[in-house]
């Protein structure tokens, strides 16, 4: 049961990161696009699906908080203010969605708000990691380090770098999703959000020799690790086949994968901590008598049902957006 819920808390963290990462990566690149036709159609491109994205988040935070308590207790005592923040932007983002549609002369705060409230939404949850990454300052499984022991210059780096990955995301949604102009801007911002990417993938690891962070050693300890580079790379030699012939559909697929493997190397690394270095998982883990109770309710049913819905919301509006911003 342990590594069942441990699964389906990787998986939802994962397609948090995969589909809320492509619709704040639009928010991102909005902020870069004054013509309000423009805008419009980049925001029917995830109208459909933003806020489900969304539900994976709240679906990783359930399964946090019932599988792994000592965990959850933890981590959200070092990284409370980064969590409030970060909700908070969410709930900006949201309500500057909905309320620049109907605005008229405050429509360009709006326009702020929702652009603002992605950057900082995605600039939170990378130096959470960046945190967590580095090591969090624990005694006896008790947070020690103040409000701001989780912030340093590798982990505001490390919210700059998923910044740039989430906008790599969004354009290569954008890419997929529209025609005309939105679609040509948005290739021609592949290029240097790639380069941007593979600079700050580089800085990073750098910074992680540089400070002798003990997550360093699992490269020299697990091999596998530089599988998931290996695959990075490939991916990204499609990605740039795709923007160079033009294929839509492409590039999305890679930013993905890209992604995908970025993700997998964080997992194994930490493995078996969930804290790294600190608490594994199986001290974070609830009693088998309450893993086995999640099963039938979480386990059973949530997991399943957000996954078909998230599947058959993706299915229904499928293809690209027309000019008047609907869908065919």
């Amino acid at each position: 049961m342990i590594l069942f819920w441990v699964a389906v808390l990787g998986s939802s963290l994962l397609l948090y990161v995969l589909l809320d990462g492509f619709d704040l990566g639009v928010g991102i690149l909005f902020a870069f696009t004054h013509d309000e036709r423009y805008r419009n159609r980049m925001l029917a491109a995830i109208s459909p699906v933003w806020d489900g994205n969304e539900t994976w988040l709240v679906l990783a935070g359930t399964v946090l908080f019932g599988a792994f308590p000592k965990v959850y207790a933890a981590a959200l005592s070092a990284l409370y203010l980064p969590v409030l923040v970060g909700v908070g932007a969410l709930i900006l983002r949201g309500v500057a969605f909905e309320f620049r549609e109907s605005a008229t002369s405050s429509r360009g705060l709006w326009n702020a708000a929702f652009s603002g409230g992605s950057v900082v939404a995605a600039f939170i949850q990378g130096a959470a990691v960046g945190g967590l990454v580095q090591g969090l300052p624990l005694v006896d499984g008790q947070y020690v380090g103040g409000t701001f022991g989780w912030l340093s210059p590798f982990s505001v780096f490390c919210g700059i770098s998923l910044c740039l990955g989430y906008a790599l995301l969004g354009a290569s949604w954008l890419v997929v999703k529209c025609e005309g102009e939105v679609r040509a801007r948005a290739y021609r911002a592949l290029p240097w959000l790639i380069v941007a990417v593979v600079i700050c993938l580089t800085v990073i690891f750098l910074l992680s020799l540089a400070n002798h962070l003990p997550i360093m050693h699992r490269w020299e300890q697990e091999k596998v690790l530089w599988l998931f580079p290996a695959i990075g790379v490939v991916a990204l030699g499609g990605l740039l086949v795709g923007i160079g012939r033009r294929f839509d559909s492409l590039p999305i697929v890679t930013s993905m994968i890209i992604v995908t493997a970025m993700f997998a190397v964080f997992l194994i690394s930490f493995w078996p901590y969930m804290i790294p270095f600190q608490i594994t998982i199986q001290e974070a883990a609830s009693p088998p008598e309450s893993l086995r109770f999640m099963f039938w309710g979480a386990g059973l049913f949530a997991f399943p049902l957000t996954l078909a819905y998230t599947a058959v919301s993706y299915r229904a509006f499928s293809g690209k957006i027309l000019d008047s911003g609907g869908y065919p």
